[in-house]
């Protein structure tokens, strides 16, 4: 498959990631567990539909020591046991935010509530924003049909 626009050789694409990518950073250098911020980067991107952030995700969380069994099982978190309390209000969170559109009011507020508990105040701003911020990568993803599986971990740090 080859994409629509080659987002890695436009300049404009260029100074657009750019920003995306260091609203990334700040996120990143949050309060929010690295291991939760890497689930929840997953669980959207699987959500939609975007092979190139999927294998990107996969592979940096590998990366940074998680395990293949809970990777494994973030599509089916819900049933999982490898997950803690914190990193599945995290991902309610994800799927509900990244579903905005397919419910009438939005994200719930036990959804809401069960995420407060886990997290301060800074950490759920990090979170919302991972959210933001992963939707948008892969809206632009699979909107220009970007190929997925030549990702090397860390490339684009």
């Amino acid at each position: 498959m080859d994409a629509r626009l080659n987002l890695m050789d436009n300049a404009f694409a260029g100074r657009l990631l750019k920003h995306f990518t260091s609203a990334g950073k700040v996120i990143a250098d949050s309060a929010l567990p690295q291991a939760t911020q890497n689930l929840v980067l997953l669980r959207a991107s699987q959500i939609n539909g975007c092979g190139f952030c999927t294998d990107m995700h996969s592979k940096d969380a590998v990366a940074a020591g998680e395990d293949a069994v809970r990777l494994a099982l973030v599509a089916a978190w819900r049933e999982a046991t490898v997950f803690t309390e914190a990193e599945r209000a995290a991902l309610e969170l994800t799927e509900e935010a990244t579903r905005i559109a397919d419910a009438a009011g939005g994200v719930p507020d036990d959804v809401w509530e069960n995420a407060a508990k886990y997290h301060d105040e800074d950490q759920l701003v990090a979170l919302v924003g991972l959210i933001a911020t992963i939707n948008a990568f892969n809206r632009l993803n699979v909107t220009v049909r970007q190929p997925a599986g030549w990702y090397q971990p860390g490339m684009f740090a």
